[in-house]
């Protein structure tokens, strides 16, 4: 079934899971970066999203928006990811542990750092206790963006799902929720564990981290996306790397290029940071023998 702020694990966290956002300096002209692949019978649209975005956000364009027009179908990382009747359930089963209290699986000072913001959140200790590692990462990445008045609502897949449901176009996901889920909730324990250090390090520089993300997405700065997202995961958190960057792209590109053996325009909009880095979507497919045109 989605994205991404704080040290580069926290930042896929926040993008997976409706966590990447857009900063109040957005520019008045926007020009995210839009790729296309084709052959003979075939056009695919590659295009890098932000999961969360304030309102005021501009980001459409007329070259975006002759090619969603142009579009026989959406595809997204994975549908349903804001429904909680959806979610709620997968979250209960792989985020939530009754048998080990979260304080006995963190040493004592990043306890007591998770207890702390949890309570400047509004979320008791004993709330936070259940909660396995990678889910407390994510909630307590989570909340300062909320706060600070970004909106799943204005997500790009968000409106992107609603405006091509209602012109009655198909809609289509590379992942399941519960997938997408797993990736988390599979990670080693050390590196779960690892995700929320992260996270504890850098959250009250989260919206601030995020502004600046953002604005290198709408300005379609993609060596600055790769500075802000890639690079510091892939260098210091290979790990989470692999498993949240680099397996997922190989998937998706092999999609793609059984996709692109079909006919018919398709508009994939994934998470920007999907888009950018030696191990990008584009690089995989090029890898593959497909040729990757930027058009915006």
């Amino acid at each position: 079934m989605l994205r991404s702020s704080v040290k580069a694990a926290r930042r896929v966290v926040v993008g997976l899971v409706s966590v990447l956002a857009l900063g109040a300096a957005t520019p008045s002209l926007a020009d995210p970066a839009l790729w296309k692949i084709q052959d003979h019978d075939s056009t695919i649209y590659l295009f890098g999203t932000v999961h969360v975005l304030r309102p005021e956000t501009q980001w459409r364009s007329p070259k975006l928006d002759a090619a969603l027009k142009s579009s026989d179908e959406l595809v997204v990382e994975v549908l349903g990811a804001t429904d909680m009747a959806v979610m709620q359930p997968l979250i209960v089963k792989y985020g939530i542990d009754q048998a080990t209290p979260l304080s006995k699986k963190l040493a004592a000072a990043d306890w007591e750092k998770t207890k702390t913001y949890g309570q400047e959140m509004g979320m008791p200790s004993a709330a936070l206790e259940a909660f396995r590692p990678w889910m407390a990462a994510i909630t307590l990445a989570m909340a300062p963006m909320l706060k600070a008045g970004f909106d799943p609502k204005k997500g790009v897949e968000q409106v992107l799902t609603a405006e091509l449901k209602a012109d009655g176009k198909g809609l289509g996901q590379l992942e399941t929720a519960e997938q997408q889920i797993r990736f988390f909730a599979d990670l080693p324990a050390a590196d779960e564990v690892l995700l929320l250090k992260s996270t504890l390090d850098e959250v009250d520089e989260g919206p601030a981290k995020l502004d600046a993300m953002v604005k290198a997405w709408a300005d379609g700065d993609v060596k600055a996306l790769e500075g802000q997202f890639v690079t510091e995961m892939r260098t210091k958190y290979k790990p989470l790397y692999n498993t949240l960057i680099l397996g997922r792209n190989t998937a998706w590109a092999d999609q793609l290029k059984t996709k692109l053996d079909g006919k018919g325009v398709s508009f994939v909009a994934v998470g920007a940071g999907h888009l950018v880095g030696p191990d990008s979507v584009q690089a995989l497919l090029d890898k593959r023998g497909i040729k990757v045109e930027r058009v915006q």
